[in-house]
This record gives C-alpha cells, sequence and structure tokens, in this order.
C-alpha cells in the first residue's frame, strides 16, 4: 500500500460540506506530509504501548491488511526509522534461542504518529469527497430516492 505525495486537485464540495477552495495552512501542510508508505505508519501504531520483535510487527501488518509484506523491507524500514530516532529496538535474550530485537516507539515516533494521523485524516476526507461524488454521478435518482423512502 502506497500513498502518492502529489498534491490532490480541488473537488468541489457537496451541499453539507464546506468549500473546498477555502483550505486553511494547516491542511496543506498536512497533505504535503503525507507519509508515501502506509507500512510505516502502521509500525508505528502498533509499537504505540507495546515492544514488538520484527516478526511480530510483520504478523500485525498482514492482519491490518497489507495482502503481502517483504520481511526484508519490514526490518530495512525499522532500521531506517531506529536511524530516524522513530523507535528504537533492544537485543531480546530471555527467551531460548537466537537472541532478537525487540522494537519500541520513541517520543520523536509518537510526534511523527500524530502527523501521520492528520494527514491521513484529510486524505481520508478527500477519498470520502471523491466518493460522494461518484455516486452522485453513477447511481440512478431513482435508486437513491428509493432508498431515502425506505429509511423513513
Amino acid at each position: 500500500m502506497t500513498i502518492n505525495n502529489e498534491k490532490a486537485p480541488k473537488v468541489p464540495a457537496s451541499k453539507d460540506e464546506k468549500d473546498p477552495k477555502v483550505s486553511t495552512a494547516k491542511d496543506e501542510k498536512v497533505m504535503t506530509n503525507m507519509p508515501k508508505n502506509l507500512m510505516i505508519p502502521v509500525l508505528l501504531l502498533s509499537l504505540r504501548g507495546w515492544n514488538l520483535h520484527g516478526y511480530k510487527l510483520i504478523q500485525e501488518l498482514t492482519r491490518f491488511g497489507f495482502s503481502s509484506v517483504d520481511q526484508g523491507n519490514v526490518y530495512r524500514t525499522l532500521r531506517q526509522l531506529e536511524k530516524d530516532n522513530m523507535v528504537k529496538s533492544e537485543w531480546d535474550i530471555s527467551t531460548g534461542g537466537p537472541a532478537k530485537r525487540i522494537y519500541s516507539l520513541t517520543e520523536v515516533g509518537e510526534a511523527y504518529l500524530k502527523t501521520c494521523s492528520d494527514s491521513l485524516e484529510q486524505y481520508q476526507s478527500i477519498i470520502n469527497r471523491f466518493f460522494t461524488m461518484y455516486m452522485d454521478m453513477f447511481l440512478p435518482k431513482s435508486f437513491t430516492q428509493n432508498d431515502d423512502k425506505e429509511e423513513k
């Protein structure tokens, strides 16, 4: 799962949403900080409040919905996150067998996770507007009017 970091075009709002032409500086900042790789915020979220081994993080990615996980890429990403001071690791020698790294979230990682959350919330808003427009264009009005009558 990868998200492109290009600026999204302005989309007209539905009747009950605010005019998207009026965007705040915060909204623009959030969209430019959008992570290119969704694996990173999911890894950070998985580590929030937990100390986990790499293999457990790979299981969490799969459980989250990543259809195929390149284990080598996950470990390279974890090493880069450690270099960026977003996660830290320690060797776990408490279990029988070879030592394993246990990863945990740092304050820098926590702050980046918050930025990701804000960015994804803004991105979700754009996706919601897209599907609202899409449904309005491609669903027959009679179909949506019948749904409204059935709900009453």
